[in-house]
């Protein structure tokens, strides 16, 4: 019963992110656990998952093999976001090293802080809570809890498909507003 209602909870979410307008993001600057600097621009052209978590989090640690799965598609970038691990920061790495989390992380400090990532992605109101990029940088998908590779690709493969199906009218129209001589309105 709990796993059919997670995944009716999933695809309705899915259905209701894949038919609202997506919003362009904020092209955000992270700072990885290696100091490195994360931007949204640096994967133009790529899917982009920036996931929350935290170390005490059980259900954030079941994810785990799946983001790193997503991570190593040539088409997509994971970004993990340690949050809320209070005083004790080496937990965060400790954690990262146990399940050998192989995307870059964000050690992102308390989600309440002034300066925390996740005020320049959205709202993190519990762990995991991941916001998925189309290469194009719009924000598509909200996931508030687990993740499941299976169904992010099958979201991506389908957002694929609708786009190119858009992009193909929007030429099929092009052509015949332009054999008709009609003044052409691009949006």
């Amino acid at each position: 019963m709990n796993k059919l209602f997670r995944t009716f909870c999933f695809a309705l979410i899915a259905g209701l992110a894949s038919q609202a307008h997506a919003t362009k993001a904020i092209n955000f600057n992270f700072t990885d656990s290696k100091g490195k600097n994360i931007q949204l621009s640096d994967y133009r052209g790529k899917w982009v998952l920036v996931n929350f978590w935290a170390p005490w989090c059980p259900r954030c640690k079941m994810e785990f093999p799946d983001l790193n799965d997503l991570d190593a598609r040539p088409d997509f970038v994971v970004i993990g976001v340690a949050m809320d691990y209070g005083i004790d920061e080496a937990s965060v790495y400790t954690t990262m090293q146990r399940y050998n989390l192989r995307f870059p992380q964000v050690v992102g400090g308390s989600r309440r802080d002034p300066k925390s990532p996740a005020l320049q992605v959205g709202p993190v109101d519990y762990y995991p809570t991941s916001y998925l990029y189309a290469p194009d940088g719009e924000i598509v998908m909200f996931v508030p809890g687990i993740i499941s590779k299976m169904k992010i690709v099958a979201f991506t493969e389908q957002y694929e498909k609708n786009a190119l199906a858009q992009s193909a009218a929007g030429i099929q129209k092009v052509n015949t507003t332009t054999r008709s001589k009609k003044k052409l309105t691009m949006y």
